[in-house]
């Protein structure tokens, strides 16, 4: 299940910073990252609860073994689990990269949680899943002051000419004091809207706003106390900056990858906590490189498919633009694609692994897959995430056949979800 290093790292720092009965830590890693917990990270023990989502999934699935086995663990008990990440936080119900989403995902038994980094006006470091899109994630355009820093301010529909609402706010438009007055809110824009007010409330029927009154906003250090009190463990990911570099003309992006790292260092994290992000395949190279503390376990998001004018084809290894093997020589060592990448259907339309799922095990690389409960209802196939089995896909139930395939066939290390409680029912069921 674990292939390489990992099957070290993971009982080492379960056993440190999680305290599983009759695991030892081992080696100086494991002790250095148990003195890190035990001395800086005053943890909190949370009861896991994963919420009433995962019953209702098991339940929908079509009757069979897989269907059987996990009814069988309805009643827990469940822990924590680093098989479970927190994608934003717990963003089906909270506002992504807030502070309640991030409890909610502890909460719910996820043992990673996610900031996503990108930089303020005065290169501060904050959570934003992009650099521009404060307009759809918080409350900035209600706020007039702040709304008259936005790169491009609101502008209302025109239902003459069929011109949608618009309006474009970014990070780097305001200093990291401003960005703490923001709310932050479900992610979702009304393209209708005529007043700003309606541009602020076009969230999906299936998400909800009961929990969006006002998210707390974090900034990236403000995520890494946050995380240490609630005793999890870290995947940051150094978004692509929205505006030119080097920004203001002396902030690199080399700059930008070290600077996120350091805050790390700083908080006195140790390196085996930490799973630093990119889809740029430089950072993940530049931090193997300059931090290889740290670069042993940076994470390459593959994002290869939407590279315009290229073809990628998850069973086609000729689309692959370095090879798994190439990936493998230039020191990555875990690679993260989204869930439709790693499977693909068989001649009798079972869900299976894809080719580049098998060639990255091959490869000697570790998988992480994303993103699990953000396609909405799944009746119709589901859409971006399932696009490569959405014929085997008919109802939410099947969510957990393909959890099943990614945990067993595939042999993912850990699953980025929208409701972590899904994964953490599933992972402590299988033993993982």
């Amino acid at each position: 299940m674990y292939p390489r290093r990992l099957v070290t790292l993971l009982s080492a720092t379960l056993a440190a910073c999680i305290s599983i009965p009759g695991v030892a830590p081992a080696g100086d890693d494991a002790r250095a990252a148990g003195e890190s917990r035990s001395e800086h990270t005053p943890s909190r023990r949370l009861n896991v609860q994963v919420g009433a989502r995962p019953y209702y999934l098991v339940e929908d699935m079509d009757e069979g073994p897989l269907k059987r086995r996990l009814q069988q663990c309805s009643e827990g008990p469940f822990s924590r689990t680093e098989f479970s990440i927190g994608h934003r936080g717990a963003p089906l119900q909270f506002p992504e990269h807030t502070k309640e989403s991030y409890e909610a995902a502890a909460r719910m038994g996820a043992g990673i949680l996610e900031c996503d980094v990108t930089f303020t006006k005065d290169r501060q470091l904050v959570c934003r899943h992009s650099q521009c899109d404060l307009h759809t994630t918080t409350n900035i355009l209600a706020i007039p002051a702040l709304a008259a820093k936005c790169t491009q301010p609101f502008q209302p529909a025109d239902p003459v000419t069929g011109k949608a609402a618009s309006a474009l706010c970014c990070t780097s438009d305001i200093t990291l004091a401003e960005f703490k007055q923001l709310c932050g809110k479900m992610d979702a824009a009304n393209p209708s809207a005529t007043t700003v007010a309606q541009y602020l409330d076009g969230t999906a029927a299936w998400r909800t706003d009961l929990y969006s009154a006002c998210g707390t906003v974090l900034s990236h250090k403000e995520s890494i106390e946050l995380f240490k009190r609630l005793g999890t463990k870290f995947t940051p990911e150094l978004k692509a900056p929205s505006v030119p570099m080097p920004y203001q003309g002396t902030y690199t992006q080399a700059a930008y990858a070290q600077q996120m790292l350091d805050e790390y260092k700083q908080a006195r994290i140790h390196p085996i906590q930490v799973w630093p992000q990119s889809f740029n395949l430089d950072d993940v190279k530049y931090w193997i490189q300059r931090e290889p503390q740290f670069g042993r376990q940076a994470v390459y998001l593959d994002g290869r498919y939407e590279i315009p004018g290229t073809r990628f084809d998850p069973n086609d290894p000729s689309t692959w633009v370095p090879s798994m093997d190439e990936l493998s020589a230039s020191g990555v060592e875990v690679i993260a694609p989204p869930i439709y990448v790693l499977l693909t259907l068989d001649a009798q339309g079972r869900i299976i692994p894809s080719a580049y799922a098998r060639a990255a095990r091959a490869a000697g690389l570790d998988i992480i897959a994303w993103s699990l409960e953000r396609d909405g209802p799944l009746a119709n196939g589901g859409g971006f995430y399932f696009q490569s089995v959405k014929q085997a896909i008919n109802n939410d139930g099947d969510m957990l056949v393909a959890v099943d395939v990614l945990a067993r066939h595939v042999g993912v290390i850990g699953i980025f979800s929208d409701w972590p409680g899904t994964v953490t029912y599933y992972a402590n069921c299988m033993g993982l």
